[in-house]
């Protein structure tokens, strides 16, 4: 397998199918927002397990039927978000970028991201001077700088008011299930304890 495959490859494909499944809103009709669609494999799944109407809009670099094609973080600057229940972030590596703009717009939606960090996986200097570090503390000992990255994407998270959020590990895959923002407030204790984590 090449590095290319490996990169648009779902692993973990069940491990993703079930967080979502798991954490779909109430509601019969659900409008989803998938910024790193591919073939839509994932959503597809979902839709064979669920007896909801989900109505998936994709986006992806290359276009593989009625997927958006082009650059995600232009597209999520010039979308109204409001109008999906969720946003889907299953992203090789860290979603910062869009991420960045679904916080400016204040999104209050479910999102679903994917945190990949290699061994030697450099964070982003954004989101690192973010949560408090120089761009020279940084450029004097990356490596440093780079350590624990899921501790450092929480504070991120929590920085920009995510209260919430159940994590999925596997391996250096991290699969996180963030709730809307009315949810954050309520007994997500409760939530997490009815779905079995």
């Amino acid at each position: 397998m090449n590095k290319q495959q490996i990169k648009t490859d779902n692993s973990y494909l069940n491990s993703k199918i079930n967080l979502r499944v798991n954490h779909l809103p109430d509601q019969q009709s659900i409008k989803v927002l998938d910024c790193f669609a591919g073939r839509s494999r994932i959503w597809k799944e979902i839709k064979k397990k669920s007896n909801k109407n989900i109505n998936v809009v994709g986006i992806d670099r290359i276009s593989y039927g009625s997927t958006l094609k082009g650059d995600n973080v232009k597209y999520l600057k010039g979308m109204n978000l409001d109008k999906y229940d969720i946003i889907d972030l299953d992203a090789y590596g860290v979603p910062f970028k869009q991420l960045e703009i679904i916080f400016k717009k204040k999104y209050k939606g479910i999102l679903f991201v994917t945190f990949v960090q290699s061994i030697f996986g450099r964070l982003p200097v954004r989101m690192l001077t973010k949560i408090g570090y120089t761009k020279n503390m940084i450029k004097k000992c990356p490596t440093l700088f780079n350590r624990n990255g899921i501790e450092k994407f929480k504070q991120y998270l929590a920085i920009n008011g995510i209260k919430k959020i159940i994590i999925i590990n596997k391996n250096n895959k991290k699969y996180l299930y963030i709730p809307s923002k009315p949810l954050q407030d309520k007994a997500f204790r409760d939530i997490i304890n009815k779905r079995g984590y």
